[in-house]
């Protein structure tokens, strides 16, 4: 049991900052679910038919640039009064996206309420058609609705789940930015020391070696008897 608790208060003091981290997370990603305002989406679809009923790819390729202006203002301009809202709010409510291989606009709208989103999304399905048919004997092409935006059972955002395991995510995130915080600083707060390198020292100079003497220094003198005899 010692063995136990000593590795659970080891485990605690290492992994303390994620454990708390991690539910503040959650429970912040909760409460932005909870106080944002619901946004609902709603979709419209236009589809581009050719004028001779002949090249297919000839409708894709001006499907994916009809699709580019459903959110440009010479379009928003024409669902200003029965989308009830100005092309500028349109901008940012409104965009088009669109198949690489079908001739088919897609018109996402959104809003506050489903019937807002409803609103703004056929406004300007309609206007992208009137104002595409309107020069359908240039381009060979012209735009049909195809099916009219539905009643939203549910908000796009905020999603409670979603905003939940962002929290947590987050909150694991900073937990870990914590922990290697502390494991830099020490338990303390302060930084452990570092060793310090050992600088070598200066070299000794070598001592001088005394110069060897010359051999007639080093020749025993002779004893004076010697000497005399010789001059003798």
């Amino acid at each position: 049991m010692s063995e136990l608790r000593n590795s659970a208060r080891k485990l605690a003091r290492i992994w303390w900052p994620v454990a708390i981290a991690v539910p503040l997370g959650a429970v912040a990603g909760a409460g932005y679910a909870v106080l944002s305002p619901p946004v609902y989406s709603a979709n419209s679809y236009v589809v581009v038919v050719p004028e001779t009923g002949g090249d297919g790819a000839l409708a894709v390729n001006f499907a994916q640039a009809y699709g580019r202006l459903a959110g440009q203002p010479q379009v928003l301009i024409g669902a200003v009064a029965d989308a009830g809202r100005s092309s500028a709010e349109l901008a940012s409510l409104v965009h088009g996206t669109t198949s690489p291989d079908a001739p088919v606009i897609e018109i996402d709208g959104s809003g506050a309420r489903p019937q807002d989103a409803v609103r703004s999304a056929d406004a300007v399905a309609k206007s992208l058609v009137t104002f595409a048919n309107a020069n359908s004997k240039e381009t060979g092409v012209k735009l049909v609705p195809l099916a009219p935006a539905a009643d939203p059972d549910a908000p796009t955002t905020p999603s409670r789940q979603l905003d939940v395991a962002v929290g947590g995510a987050a909150g694991v995130l900073v937990g870990a930015l914590v922990m290697m915080t502390r494991r830099r600083t020490g338990p303390s707060g302060e930084r452990p020391a570092e060793p310090v390198a050992a600088v070598p020292g200066p070299s000794p100079e070598p001592v001088p070696q005394p110069e060897p003497e010359p051999a007639a220094a080093r020749a025993t003198p002779e004893p004076k008897s010697v000497a005399a005899g010789r001059s003798k």
